[in-house]
């Protein structure tokens, strides 16, 4: 007698999971299976792969006034070559189960009336760009580097009170490269494009709108970088809609949570690339929320990027918005927050007193470092070799442990040392005062070029009083859109979906960390106080 069929849920489907990063350099595209393996991935880069679009960087620069843009179709044919590099690559498309994204934050897209019917009608034997290409009523996307929007910053600000009102608010103070601001730009400098304006998207909407085939919501999570968002409420805030553009609520639409499906796959996309009808879309994010997904950020936990600017992402449960620094909704959990850090002053500052003291060598970096004991004899030092953004200051300092001003330290070791201490010493006392808790259980989590230095992350352990680990992951924002992407269909908690098996274990804390680096918090906060006030008057 034949064995008996098995029943058909035995041998499921596999299901895949596609994630894709616009970012300001290039699109790229990572598929995952249900282990979180990658399987297929591609790239385009914007200036090598699209030269007829003039692009350095990705981006078109203008001479005047700060002006920064990206050509917005050229985003949507970057996309078109990019499906046909990962289909090439053998990805088989008719297996996704999800897809999400993510892209450059605070970029904006401006679509024609019109443009909605034309996106639910796309004919699948043609090119994506081919079919766009007049559905923009502005050709040119404002993106995250555009500086030209201080005037309307400033209305803003006063308009909800000054800078710490729209922080409380927005979770952010104004900055020129936030939507809200470049919005009123349009609003008053190209009113006729503005009025025959539809929807405005952000490039993670915009993104998401083609996969979608009609507009996407913006998700709350990139929509915190707008300064348009009541981070409380998670609404838009009428105050400031009313202080950026007319009309605008009904332009950009209501936003959802990140991790909603917004709709499946387009008949486009079905008929071109073979996807099943049933493929779910999840809303699509910002880079910097999807790199908190992709890093598997959890509740006490902060992810720090040690590049050539330093980054730190934390999660806050109780947010406490501030003029420096930055408060998004969290992408992956209902009622949490994400802190955002940046410093211009990373690698290429630890670079410079490499060259200086260690002879260029990280080696005698670390051996130095090694040799100083912790708190460093109470010198404390504070490089901003460039203007910095957190805080905003210029300069060098070091101070003894009387607190006096000295114009260098007694040997290299200690510079060496002071370097190092201090930079960290700045991440804990910036990331406290937006809410985070440091020694409570939570983890650090580094990455980037200096996280292979284990003499600079036992610093980084002794200041936080947590344990340090380290992940090699390229690529966090595109990761992180195919973990939602995930987490996005399966619902429920993201860390029960989202399982990180690439942390390594990297250092633990001294026993004696906290009792040493809890009085030069204290001291730090002080001096970089000072100086700031200094500055001022200057």
């Amino acid at each position: 007698m034949a064995d008996a069929e098995p029943p058909a849920d035995m041998n499921p489907e596999p299901k895949n999971y596609l994630g894709l990063d616009f970012s300001t350099q290039q699109v790229k595209g990572i598929v995952i299976n249900d282990r979180l393996e990658v399987t297929h991935e591609a790239a385009v880069q914007f200036d090598n792969d699209l030269p007829e679009y003039r692009t350095h960087g990705g981006v078109q620069v203008r001479d005047d006034g700060g002006i920064v843009t990206s050509p917005t179709i050229m985003w949507v044919k970057a996309l078109d070559m990019l499906m046909d590099k990962l289909r090439v690559a053998g990805a088989d498309f008719s297996t996704i189960a999800a897809v999400s994204g993510s892209a450059q934050q605070h970029g904006s897209v401006y679509w024609r009336g019109g443009a909605n019917k034309t996106l639910g009608e796309l004919q699948g034997d043609r090119f994506l760009h081919d079919q766009l290409a007049l559905v923009f009523s502005l050709t040119d996307s404002p993106v995250w580097m555009d500086s030209s929007t201080t005037h309307q910053c400033r209305h803003l600000e006063e308009a909800l009170g000054g800078p710490q009102k729209l922080a409380e608010l927005t979770g952010s103070r104004a900055y020129e490269r936030f939507t809200g601001s470049q919005i009123a730009k349009v609003y008053q400098n190209r009113k006729e494009a503005y009025n025959n304006t539809e929807r405005i998207s952000l490039v993670s909407s915009f993104a998401c709108s083609l996969f979608l085939g009609k507009y996407a919501p913006i998700d709350l999570s990139d929509g915190s970088g707008m300064n348009l968002l009541d981070i409380t409420t998670k609404t838009w805030s009428q105050q400031c809609l009313d202080a950026c553009g007319g009309s605008l609520g009904e332009k950009l639409g209501d936003p959802v949570v990140s991790w909603k499906v917004v709709g499946s796959v387009s008949s486009y996309m079905v008929d071109r690339y073979t996807f099943s009808p049933d493929t779910a879309i999840v809303a699509f994010t910002g880079d910097n929320p999807a790199s908190l997904a992709g890093l598997c950020v959890e509740s006490g936990d902060l992810a720090v990027s040690l590049g050539t600017s330093d980054t730190l992402f934390l999660w806050l449960d109780t947010p406490r918005p501030r003029i420096e620094g930055h408060i998004f909704v969290s992408p992956i959990q209902e009622g949490a927050y994400m802190g955002l850090l940046c410093y211009k002053n990373g690698s290429l500052t630890r670079e410079r007193i490499r060259d200086s003291c260690c002879e260029g060598s990280w080696d005698i970096f670390s051996q130095l470092l090694d040799m100083t004991p912790r708190g460093n004899f109470g010198n404390i030092g504070m490089y901003y070799h460039l203007p910095e953004i957190t805080p905003g200051v210029e300069g060098l300092y070091r101070f003894n442990k009387t607190d006096e001003a000295v114009g260098r330290f007694a040997s290299n070791e200690v510079e060496v040392r002071a370097l190092i201490e201090g930079q960290f010493l700045a991440k804990r006392v910036h990331a406290e005062r937006l809410g985070f808790a440091t020694g409570i259980g939570g983890k650090v989590l580094a990455t980037g070029g200096a996280s292979n230095n284990k003499a600079i992350l036992q610093v980084l352990a002794d200041v936080f009083n947590a344990t340090v680990y380290t992940l090699d992951v390229a690529n966090s924002a595109c990761l992180g859109s195919a973990y939602r992407a995930k987490h996005g269909l399966a619902g429920g908690r993201y860390q029960d979906i989202i399982k990180n098996q690439l942390l390594k274990l990297a250092c633990k804390p001294n026993s004696d960390a906290n009792e040493i680096y809890t009085p030069m918090v204290m001291r730090f906060q002080a001096f970089e106080s000072s100086i700031v006030e200094q500055q001022k008057k200057k």
